[in-house]
């Protein structure tokens, strides 16, 4: 089951929990009426929006297709993909027309559905299908653990069908893809490449091909990597674990790259070989199907890859890793325009400062309370705004706003500048731009 639920670092079960910015960020909550099922509050779902955002851009960048997968299968994909005899326990299981089905937990097999749907040409490989599906776990209620350890995820799951020979490429290309992400986050990462268990003695040519394979990868990618846990790679094939490290210096396995020789196996995946290929006899790392089978095609490699992991851990990791200052691109609350006074023209010049900050696309609140200004502003800051606008008479006579910033030096407001909305919307742009 390679791309499962990851599974957690010890030092994450307490994560979250004991962390006083919980509460102001009013990201989430966990409910008794569903365990191991979290609620993302708005401001949660504002940074879980953003987090697909970027890796859609990065998805439509690099290739990717974005596709969508049921719920629900019949108990037969589960065996003939070989899951349910291992997995079984972990699935929710129930019965439909007497036959039994269970909640998805994983992607792959219904990925393996869509690509054997139809006759495939060598032509279209790579194919690389991204999906951010709901996955269910049944897990026990002991190892539930608010959102880093949960029953139902989303994570930014992908399968890549491609040739053999096309294997080190796209390995190597979603090490960069790892890299360009988890830079934008300031995380610093670890690169673990896992062999062939000692205990599975098939296939031997495959999996010496694909493991040279993935060190070549590694060694083009050109950072260092270590060869652990040898002996330790799932059974499907070999593997390369990703180990981010947050700001506190805390470890986690978040993103992984799995080859996969079993599900393309167990679901007869085929595509039509070239001529190269049909000349060389060639089928999945040199091992031919059989001669019934040799006109029908070539297994595809499957690749198994995750970047962000579980989104609902992500955020976990995301909260401890800034402390609540989230950085402008990714922040729940990026904006809150206050006025000076409950002045009429003060209260309106703010809510039209707002309606225009919001209809360029960006998180803004407005507090035109009675509260005098050192008041809204202090609120605002413990509540992390990346940038606090004041409205008052000279702002409105002016038609611009006195713009602070979140943990700014400068604390006497006379000495921030004034500045229009598009002036400060072209700064706003420049910030989501370079990932500020």
């Amino acid at each position: 089951m390679a791309d499962n639920h990851p599974e957690d670092e010890p030092s994450l079960s307490v994560v979250i929990q004991n962390t006083s910015s919980v509460k102001q960020d009013d990201l989430f909550l966990c409910h008794k009426m569903s365990p191991g099922s979290c609620f993302l509050l708005p401001h949660g779902t504002r940074v879980y929006n953003k987090l697909i955002e970027f890796i859609k851009k990065e998805y439509w960048k690099r290739g990717y297709e974005e596709v969508i997968s049921p719920n629900i299968y019949n108990m037969k994909l589960w065996e003939t993909s070989k899951d349910a005899a291992s997995y079984k326990e972990n699935l929710f299981t129930f019965d439909i027309d007497k036959q039994e089905f269970g909640l998805k937990s994983i992607n792959g097999p219904g990925h393996c559905l869509m690509f054997e749907h139809r006759v495939r040409s060598y032509r279209e490989l790579p194919i690389r299908l991204a999906e951010f599906g709901v996955l269910h776990l049944n897990e026990a209620s002991e190892a539930l653990s608010g959102l880093t350890h949960t029953r139902r995820f989303q994570q930014d799951d992908a399968h890549i069908f491609c040739t053999k020979e096309q294997v080190k490429k796209e390995v190597k290309d979603v090490l960069d893809f790892v890299d360009y992400v988890y830079t934008k986050f300031g995380f610093t990462y670890e690169l673990k490449l896992l062999t062939r268990p000692e205990e599975n003695t098939k296939d031997l040519q495959r999996w010496e091909e694909s493991e040279n394979d993935l060190v070549e990868a590694l060694q083009e990618f050109g950072k260092p990597f270590t060869v652990v846990n040898r002996g330790e790679g799932a059974l499907c094939g070999p593997k390369i674990d990703i180990t981010l490290s947050d700001a506190m210096k805390r470890k986690f396995q978040c993103a992984s790259i799995q080859l996969d020789f079993q599900l393309p196996d167990h679901f007869k995946l085929r595509y039509s070989p070239s001529d190269e290929e049909k000349k060389e006899n060639v089928m999945i790392h040199s091992k031919v199907l059989g001669s019934e089978d040799k006109e029908k095609g070539v297994r595809p490699v499957m690749i198994h890859r995750t970047v962000l992991g579980s989104f609902e851990r992500m955020l976990a990791i995301l909260l401890d890793h800034y402390k609540g200052k989230w950085p402008f691109w990714i922040s729940p609350r990026q904006v809150i325009v206050c006025s000076s006074s409950n002045n009429e023209n003060h209260r309106s010049y703010a809510e039209e400062v707002r309606r225009q900050i919001h209809e360029a696309g960006y998180h803004v609140e407005v507090d035109t309370t009675d509260r005098n200004i050192s008041e809204k502003v202090g609120e605002a800051e413990i509540a992390q705004y990346n940038y606090i606008l004041v409205v008052g008479d000279e702002e409105v006579a002016t038609r611009q706003v006195t713009a602070l910033l979140r943990d700014s030096s400068c604390s006497d407001r006379s000495k921030v500048p004034m500045m229009s909305v598009d002036a400060l919307l072209d700064v706003f742009k420049l910030r989501i731009v370079k990932f500020l």
